[in-house]
């Protein structure tokens, strides 16, 4: 193997590490919140991280360490069902809490997005191997650009989930078609929820 190859398949590694969707999944809703309403928006950001990143990032973690899991990646679709379970779980509690405590509207939108997208996501993962780190990254950068300017955000972001795509693929871990389809899904499911609730 050439220097360029290894240097390309270490920097798939660190992409794919760096921008994981329980990475996102749980530096996302606090982040957000900061942007929108200060330090009382990152406070709920953090309920939301709990549940809807926590929860899962423990699961894999637990099946890491017994051996049940290949990687916090989860690279073999079959074991996928368990750790996308937990996310459900996850993400419905948050919803719950956060509907009973009075969250911010827009917390409110991200976290549902969040289900949504994994509506649409777990069934096809069943089936077919689509990526979560494409659809998580695509959706977070929808988010972003709500609360962002949004030109700049969605050309950086555009890049970004290029790369990541790139290092997915790079990595032999998905074909183009499937980080094809992840960063639709994760965009479009993102973008029609948000709207849905009227967040501007």
């Amino acid at each position: 193997m050439t220097f360029v190859d290894l240097t390309a398949d270490r920097l798939a590694r660190g992409v794919t590490d760096l921008l994981a969707p329980q990475v996102l999944v749980i530096a996302m809703p606090p982040a957000i919140g900061l942007l929108a309403q200060g330090w009382a928006g990152a406070a709920w950001g953090l309920v939301a991280s709990a549940l809807c990143g926590g929860v899962p990032a423990a699961v894999i973690a637990a099946g890491v360490r017994s051996g049940r899991l290949d990687s916090h990646h989860i690279v073999d679709r079959a074991r996928r069902p368990g750790p996308l379970l937990a996310a459900v779980a996850g993400v419905l509690g948050a919803l719950v809490l956060l509907a009973w405590l009075g969250a911010p509207l827009l917390l409110m939108a991200v976290v549902t997005a969040m289900l949504a997208a994994l509506a649409v996501t777990v069934p096809v993962t069943l089936r077919w191997k689509i990526s979560f780190h494409a659809a998580v990254c695509a959706g977070t950068v929808v988010v972003l650009a709500y609360v962002l300017p949004a030109a700049p955000v969605l050309s950086a972001g555009a890049a970004v989930v290029a790369l990541v795509c790139w290092a997915r693929v790079r990595l032999t871990h998905h074909t183009p078609a499937q980080v094809a389809v992840g960063a639709a899904v994760g965009a479009l499911v993102t973008w029609a929820t948000l709207t849905a609730f009227g967040v501007d």
